[in-house]
């Protein structure tokens, strides 16, 4: 018999970040595998863009941390030079290439900031509550202007973006409520810098529009609590027995980590964790695991999210 909670006693909340709710949002297997199952299933390899864009938002962070008179385009370059993550790519020699390329993306960013200009917070925690979440999620910079404070985002990926980017972002939504609370100063303005294309792409919020994305935000928990509840009381704490418990003989070759395959579920959490299978499976890190996402969308190589 199912023990109901006590009368009036206050439900736990659900902590949180924006990425592991729209990470329930996107596929739910994939939410799975990423914060249930442990050890966690092998990932496939690393992607190039991803350390492209790792790469780029570490030198931004890092120029900001300069003092005054070292904030200038070559610094930026020899941060990103020196930060440089060759993860993912063909070979050297593409990676020489989009070294080259994300030192001129760098430059020619911060060649459009003010050095003078100091961050209320770079790369800055924030985080909030409401009765359902604790929220918490890292903001790239926060800046101040006039008597409010703006969000801004770095995005590097080869896909243009729009108004619309920055209006539904749960992500940004989250992280300006967060910030006003925290800081006791209105942010109600969220802005995209797309370094490719040089475009700042901006949303003002309004206090009802914030409300509607908490809300929302409200509802992804709630869904991925109780489902999360019903994981651990099917399968119990987890496994013990390391990264390799779950290998197989064969799983992987000589001198690789041992392939860690998904836990074995009951039919019923397969179900409630059921995938959403679509043209994002040939990026999601866990499609070895996942013979639908296989199925619906090609193969990718680890470069091919890199633009032409």
């Amino acid at each position: 018999m199912q023990q109901l909670p006590l009368e009036g006693m206050p439900r736990r909340l659900y902590s949180c970040t924006p990425s592991r709710l729209n990470a329930w949002l996107d596929c739910r297997r994939r939410y799975r595998f990423s914060y249930l199952d442990r050890p966690q299933p092998s990932k496939g390899p690393a992607w190039a863009h991803n350390s492209v864009g790792a790469s780029v938002h570490n030198a931004l962070a890092g120029w900001w941390r300069e003092p005054y008179e070292r904030r200038t385009p070559l610094t930026a370059a020899i941060l990103l030079t020196n930060g440089w993550i060759t993860e993912g790519f063909r070979d050297a020699e593409q990676s020489g290439h989009w070294l080259g390329r994300a030192r001129d993306l760098v430059s020619g960013y911060v060649a459009t900031l003010d050095p003078a200009d100091d961050p209320v917070g770079v790369e800055r925690t924030v985080a909030t509550r409401t009765k359902v979440i604790a929220v918490s999620g890292r903001i790239d910079r926060l800046d101040r202007r006039g008597d409010e404070l703006v969000v801004v985002d770095y995005k590097t990926g080869r896909r243009p973006l729009t108004q619309d980017d920055a209006r539904s972002s749960l992500a940004l939504a989250v992280y300006a409520a967060a910030a006003s609370t925290m800081m006791r100063t209105p942010c109600r303005t969220v802005e995209l810098h797309h370094l490719p294309t040089g475009e700042i792409l901006e949303w003002r919020h309004t206090e009802e529009s914030l409300a509607r994305h908490l809300r929302r935000a409200e509802e992804l928990a709630t869904e991925a609590s109780e489902a999360d509840e019903r994981y651990r009381a099917l399968i119990g704490p987890p496994a013990k027995g390391g990264a390799g418990s779950r290998s197989g003989p064969g799983a992987s070759a000589p001198g690789e980590r041992p392939l860690v395959r998904p836990a074995a579920v009951p039919d019923e959490i397969d179900e409630l964790f059921a995938p959403n299978p679509g043209p994002i499976c040939s990026w999601c890190d866990f499609r070895r695991h996942c013979p639908e996402g296989q199925a619906v969308a090609p193969d990718r190589r680890p470069w091919d999210g890199l633009a032409d």
